[in-house]
């Protein structure tokens, strides 16, 4: 068998399906979406060659920038909120009671789409009856904020029911690396007179610091590439003001039938994406992690 298993024929036999898999559902749509950005295509006549010019364009399209700002402020805003997921997965994991209870109330928007809960959130919003609008008329607030078209608010307004649709992802990932540590170091820790914050913050922390690297990159590739919440919510608007890069993609290709540069947007995403991935997972690298 071990022969067998050293065979590099075998073992490319074995993973070739899975390869192949891969493929044509990874890497042949990548290249096809490059190739149609250097095409002037309305996604479905005949397609014209024109170069690079569909991408020298986006590199000036200042309505694709603001979009990664945009995009770039909701990573930053979401890779912000892993405290508080992290915060709240310690507090459920420190034995108190109705954790139980509580940890099935966080893994309630995993149990939605995003359809459902930009729907939910929009009528939260609606500045006529909404539920939001009403508790703040309740506390003497004569002009409640225009949550969902006020440029200026809009795109943080999305910003919460974000991070409510993923705070059960995050905390159900923190709360498993926590219940991995070993009891034995955490009454050590006690009999050595450790208060429950330093408990949390010189040995909890530094135990899952490895998980908590990977929900960083998870936040912040998951935010560039956001879409269908935000699209349901706002469509981007007011005036763009909630515009983000896969938004913008979408309008370009299915909105202005514009496939070409729908898809040199695309493309551009998935470089961004592809360079913030790598300076990340370069700035959180440490050969030193701690092992338990």
């Amino acid at each position: 068998m071990n022969k067998v298993m050293s065979n590099k024929w075998f073992i490319s036999l074995y993973i070739l399906p899975a390869l192949l898999l891969v493929s044509v559902l990874i890497f042949i749509p990548l290249i096809l979406t490059g190739y149609y950005g250097l095409m002037k295509w309305d996604g479905i006549g005949a397609m014209q060659f024109i170069g690079l010019e569909n991408y020298i364009n986006v590199l000036q399209d200042n309505r694709f920038w603001e979009s990664a700002g945009h995009s770039f402020l909701l990573a930053i805003f979401s890779t912000l909120s892993l405290v508080i997921y992290l915060a709240v997965s310690m507090i459920l994991a420190s034995k108190i009671k109705g954790a139980d209870i509580l940890r099935k109330i966080y893994l309630i928007p995993m149990l939605l789409s995003s359809v459902a809960i930009a729907q939910l959130w929009i009528k939260i919003y609606n500045p006529s009856n909404g539920m939001l609008n009403s508790v703040l008329g309740w506390f003497g607030v004569q002009n409640p904020p225009l949550w969902l078209a006020d440029p200026n608010i809009v795109l943080y307004s999305i910003f919460i029911p974000i991070l409510w649709q993923y705070a059960g992802f995050y905390i159900l990932i923190y709360y498993a690396a926590l219940k991995g540590i070993p009891e034995s170091i955490i009454e050590a820790a006690k009999i050595d007179g450790a208060t429950p914050l330093q408990i949390a913050y010189r040995i909890k922390l530094p135990l899952i610091m490895g998980v908590v690297k990977v929900t960083v990159v998870l936040a912040i590739v998951g935010s560039l590439k956001y879409f269908d919440l935000i699209y349901v919510m706002t469509g981007g608007g007011p005036n763009g003001a909630s515009e983000v890069m896969a938004s913008y993609m979408y309008k370009l290709a299915f909105g202005n039938y514009n496939f070409g540069y729908g898809s040199a947007v695309g493309f551009m995403l998935l470089l961004i994406t592809l360079i913030v991935t790598v300076i990340v997972r370069k700035l959180t690298a440490n050969k030193d992690e701690i092992q338990y």
